[in-house]
């Protein structure tokens, strides 16, 4: 028997090297999202097209291997595959056409245009890239040392990113994500906006793109969307094609800032892959390649020789649990966290981000010094008057008692009307500075 096998696989490897020899698999079963087939031997992650019943093809991806079989998921519907059906592997990965001419369009999870009155690119327009690159090489990252002004002045006052910082949007759901995300995209200093919308469900799609990201926000960004009804195979790929898109931006020198929503979504895609191929489940069912995959996507963003890419990424935080898994393994690799507050939510304060369970781990080495004192007294200000809110409420607090407390009370109305803001608005850095003064001081 071993010699036998040893024979085939000899025989399989000459047919396929030789000039034209093309090697044809066949559907055994479909399990689940998992299509066995036979009679080939692909890598992981290479592209093969399978031929349906009714004739046409459609696209699958290499996922794993099961005794003599290659199992493969689809990037597209399952409808019209019978065993039987050929299965034709391409010996690539996938890979995706890239150029400028991108900028304004919204993108489905394989590149294709969703919106049919615009014009595709052409063969030959742009750069190939595969979808699957790796981060860049550390030691080839330029030092994050320029402020990117994102024109929300809870983000550039208290929060301050730098160019090719990766910044995490902690909630749970209904608390203003994609809001502050339109808002970023709209008002930020980037040349280009890469938009990665995973997982969402379809009327949130088109809302965001009309309302919180606008014509304006839109001309400038490229949206990739690959909804909640999308295999979830297509749900991971578009997030790859998205980050795909930011890495060509930025290798021609641009500023860009990426935007995703949402990880979680994404996370849970792969999840259901892993588990589909059977990998084991552990931390609450996540199986171990999801915690692979986040610090592996995550790192394809930052800083390069030329340009910079500078991530947004937002976390749906399950049931608030801010301790939960994909939450803690994100902010463990991301570097800073903005925690939006369903409490301040509730207060119609937005956006609603808790600036004392929030931080930039980078803003100390970016900021002058003037702007770190006006910060360290914002905050100041606002924790001093936190730790003694419940006593404040309920009169048990006697003004007069302690300076720093009286002051805290004294400036908070105009701290809070310093940290709301309407998504219409836009603020620069030196206006931001001059309000934080006039409401610290």
């Amino acid at each position: 028997m071993t010699g036998t096998k040893t024979s085939n696989g000899k025989y399989l490897s000459t047919l396929t090297a030789l000039p034209g020899g093309r090697v044809m698999g066949k559907v055994r079963q479909v399990i689940g999202l998992v299509i066995e087939v036979s009679g080939i031997r692909p890598f992981i992650g290479e592209i093969c097209y399978i031929r349906s019943t009714n004739g046409s093809a459609f696209i699958a991806e290499v996922v794993g291997f099961r005794e003599k079989c290659c199992l493969l998921m689809p990037l597209g519907d399952l409808q019209g595959i019978a065993p039987g059906c050929v299965v034709e592997p391409t010996g690539k990965s996938f890979s995706l056409r890239v150029d400028e001419l991108l900028k304004g369009k919204v993108l489905d999870g394989l590149g294709n245009l969703l919106d049919s009155g615009l014009p595709p690119l052409g063969p030959d327009d742009g750069e190939e890239y595969p979808v699957n690159n790796d981060p860049p090489n550390p030691m080839e990252r330029r030092p994050i040392d320029s402020i990117l002004s994102t024109g929300v002045k809870v983000i550039d006052g208290l929060m301050t990113c730098g160019e090719g910082q990766r910044v995490g949007i902690f909630s749970g759901s209904g608390v203003g994500k994609s809001t502050m995300l339109g808002m970023i995209a709209r008002h930020s200093a980037s040349d280009v906006n890469v938009i990665a919308l995973i997982g969402e469900r379809g009327r949130e799609v088109g809302d965001f793109i009309r309302n919180d990201l606008g014509e304006e926000g839109l001309k400038r960004s490229v949206v990739v969307v690959s909804t909640s009804d999308r295999p979830a195979l297509e749900r991971v790929m578009g997030a790859m094609v998205a980050v795909t898109i930011a890495e060509y931006f930025r290798d021609c020198g641009a500023k860009v800032i990426f935007m995703m929503d949402s990880v979680t979504r994404l996370c849970m895609a792969q999840r259901e892959i892993g588990l589909a191929v059977g990998e084991p489940p552990s931390t609450k069912g996540y199986t171990p390649s999801v915690f692979a995959l986040i610090a592996r996507y995550l790192e394809r963003s930052g800083t390069s020789k030329r340009g910079s890419i500078t991530g947004f990424y937002n976390v749906l935080v399950d049931g608030d649990d801010f301790t939960e898994p994909i939450t803690d393994a994100v902010r463990s690799v991301l570097d800073g966290h903005i925690v939006l507050s369903r409490k301040l939510a509730s207060q119609n304060h937005f956006p609603a981000a808790d600036v004392l369970n929030s931080n930039s781990r980078l803003m100390l080495n970016l900021i002058s010094p003037g702007h770190r004192d006006l910060a360290a007294e914002a905050r100041k200000l606002l924790s001093t008057y936190e730790s003694m809110e419940d006593l404040i409420n309920i009169g048990a607090y006697a003004a007069g008692s302690q300076p720093d407390i009286d002051r805290a009370i004294q400036k908070r109305p105009e701290l809070l009307k310093f940290l709301r803001q309407q998504p219409e608005e836009n603020f620069a850095l030196g206006e931001t500075l001059a309000q934080m003064e006039k409401v610290t001081y």
